[in-house]
């Protein structure tokens, strides 16, 4: 049956991927309102709300862009056009950035208040704050600052992406009886936007922000000439790297020469403050080339996600989410051979509820054990200061052979990844970039160890990177395996990655860009042919984003035959679920809370003979068929009901969830009578327990 038999035009099957992108920002600035949370939680979350938008604009409103530019005028999925695309993000847009300093302005200042931690604001600072300001102004800012008068012989200056800007009016002429009416102050971004205020008295703020303290001081930038006003300004560009794979012979070297050009690739979008003339809002849109519908007036500081470094400034644990302590597996805290352990059976971590120290403590033990004489792994994003990173280094060093495959282009976390792979090289790591044309997303590890005259193989699969400081806010599992199988597979994935060689069938795994989709399209429709034999047929799922139409058309299938689809997608989905004859068996939920749910899980009941698979790939196209991803099998029954019972506590959370309905509007799901249910805080639980 092809979708279309349903009776509806293509068009209405599928939700805006774009427009849904949005909704997981409005879903996080929720949070932001929510009174319940700490404060200096709610003010992270409307940080994070903010730099998510940051995103959206640099890569998908920018590719939308380029399109509209090169005349492509191809539909999406949904039937609209890049334009039309354009003038809806354009209006949710807008009305998105005015709830958030809405947020901020009435919810979240008076709230810091409150608590003593108000932040100097225009119209209420006082003098011993102001005072503090001049002197912190000259001893810290001033020296950085470099002010830039426009006439003829000093154009305006390249605007770095999302760097603080202020564009300043002037009247009057200069040591030189030069007459200029306009100056831009670029910011430094080695200064912090956030400060604490030493001086502040009772009654005062405690805290300002790096914008109000040039703008109370803006005039000593301009000794003998009259500042009649100072606004901020902030230009979003299009960030996505083009890297041509059939042209470049070094993907190093063309990564980095694409770095410099991100920081001054096209204008998207321009925030200014909200009281910017608009004879100055016209110029500085003028220059960068944009439409009105791209400019953003802000009342507040241009930049929303600064406001993070708040949680780590201040040392009030009351206004914090309470700390916990990751768990430890029972045989991993006991067995301080983690190869004897893996040797015993799997062992399945799920983080940040377990300790992220068994993954740091397999490739430390690897890098000093004489009888290892191998280690392969991907690297996707690690962080800086990777304890990872100097395993790996240190195992060179002890004449042991590692292979890494770093991938390069990890978005935004590019400059740090080939710096990485510059480290590990001069250790004596064989470092490769991954295949030309498919990112390196999977995330593996394969210790090879000589035992009683044979290799045997040790492995780490999982869903997240190998990132220790991410692995305390993601959620993600990892399997720790020595089964042979497996690590086969692997052998075989580290082959194709590193040489030149056909793919082969994988014996447990299935590998994207190869078997990956089928596999999947094969397991949604053999629960279908158990639905309609009468036989137990249900699936799980639990993604990041759902937009891939053969996956999203299977589904439907799957629906109209009696599975029961129950669907867990943090953020993007352009999936309808409830569409009647369609997807009235599928529903949809998001989890927005203290973590971000970052694991893909699929379960499926199969007649009875359940199947379950872990996953580094989202189901998106470009996840399918642009990448190199891995989903793994869990094979012990022990496992597999710990995650199913996971995910049945995802799909009973009240406090957290929000649902998707079929005209693609999420609501949050309403408590159910009685005790409310959090999935996140009953895994907390469930961990420290043991």
């Amino acid at each position: 049956m092809n979708v279309n038999d349903t009776g509806l035009p293509a068009a209405e099957l599928f939700l805006n991927r774009e427009l849904s992108a949005l909704d997981f920002c409005e879903r996080v600035l929720s949070q932001a309102r929510d009174a319940s949370l700490p404060l200096l939680e709610r003010v992270r979350f409307l940080a994070i709300s903010s730099s998510n938008l940051d995103e959206f604009f640099e890569i998908r409103v920018a590719g939308l862009k380029q399109r509209v530019e090169l005349g492509i005028s191809k539909p999406a999925a949904d039937g609209l056009s890049p334009i039309r695309q354009l003038e809806l993000i354009s209006i949710r847009a807008h009305a998105l950035v005015n709830e958030q300093y809405r947020v901020l302005n009435e919810v979240i200042r008076p709230a810091l208040i409150n608590e003593g931690l108000g932040l100097a604001a225009a119209d209420n600072t006082t003098p011993p704050v102001q005072a503090w300001m001049s002197a912190y102004f000259e001893r810290e800012v001033e020296p950085v600052l470099t002010p830039l008068a426009l006439d003829p012989s000093r154009p305006f200056p390249r605007i770095q992406n999302k760097s603080l800007n202020f564009i300043v009016r002037l009247a009057g002429s200069d040591a030189f009886g030069r007459e200029t009416s306009l100056a831009v102050v670029q910011v430094p971004r080695s200064l912090p936007r956030v400060i604490r205020v030493d001086a502040a008295i009772d009654g005062s703020p405690s805290l300002a922000l790096l914008s109000r303290v040039i703008q109370v001081n803006i005039e000593r930038l301009f000794e003998g000439v009259e500042v009649t006003g100072c606004w901020q300004f902030r230009v979003t560009r299009n960030s996505d790297l083009y890297v041509d794979d059939e042209e470049v012979d070094d993907l190093l070297r063309a990564v980095e020469g694409e770095l410099a050009h991100r920081r001054y690739g096209a204008a998207v979008r321009l925030e200014t403050s909200h009281d910017c003339p608009p004879d100055l809002v016209d110029f500085l849109r003028g220059h960068f080339a944009l439409e009105e519908a791209d400019v953003y007036a802000v009342n507040g500081p241009v930049n929303l996600h600064r406001l993070i470094s708040l949680h780590d400034l201040l040392e009030r644990p009351e206004l914090k989410f309470v700390d916990f302590s990751p768990s430890l597996p029972a045989r991993a805290a006991a067995q301080t051979d983690l190869f004897a352990a893996m040797r015993d059976r799997a062992m399945l971590l799920h983080h940040p509820f377990q300790s992220f120290q068994p993954v740091t403590d397999l490739l430390r033990q690897a890098a000093v054990d004489p009888r290892v004489l191998a280690i392969k792994m991907t690297l996707y994003r690690a962080g800086a200061d990777s304890m990872i990173v100097d395993s790996l280094i240190d195992a060179a060093r002890q004449g042991k052979d590692v292979t890494v495959i770093v991938e390069l282009r990890a978005r935004f976390d590019e400059a740090a990844n080939i710096e990485l792979a510059t480290r590990l090289q001069e250790s004596g790591v064989h470092v490769m970039y991954g295949v030309v044309g498919y990112k390196t997303h999977a995330k593996l590890t394969m210790v090879v160890r000589r035992e009683d005259g044979r290799l045997k193989r040790y492995c780490h699969l999982g869903t997240g990177n190998y990132h220790v400081r991410t692995a305390r806010t993601y959620t993600d599992y990892g399997l720790f395996t020595a089964d042979e199988e497996i690590g086969e597979d692997l052998h075989d994935l580290f082959l194709q990655m590193t040489g030149l060689t056909r793919a082969t069938t994988l014996r447990k795994l299935w590998q994207a860009p190869f078997t990956l989709h089928d596999s999947l399209i094969r397991g949604i429709e053999r629960e279908t042919a158990h639905a309609a034999a009468g036989r137990p047929a249900r699936i799980i799922a639990k993604m990041n984003a759902l937009i891939e139409t053969g996956v999203i058309e299977a589904l439907y299938r799957a629906s109209r035959a009696g599975v029961k689809c129950e669907l867990i997608v943090r953020g993007i989905c352009a999936l309808r679920p409830g569409l009647e004859g369609v997807s009235e068996n599928i529903t949809v939920r998001s989890i927005v809370g203290r973590f971000l749910e970052h694991s893909r899980v699929v379960w499926f009941a199969n007649g009875g003979e359940e199947e379950m698979l872990c996953s580094s790939a989202d189901w998106m196209e470009r996840n399918f068929f642009r990448r190199i991803e891995v989903a793994f099998p869990v094979e012990r029954r022990r496992h597999r009901r710990r995650i199913f019972e996971e995910l049945e506590a995802y799909l009973r959370d009240d406090v957290n969830a929000w649902a998707l309905d079929a005209e693609g509007r999420w609501s949050k799901v309403a408590a159910a009578q009685g005790e409310s249910f959090c999935a996140q805080q009953w895994l907390l639980q469930r961990y420290q327990a043991g």
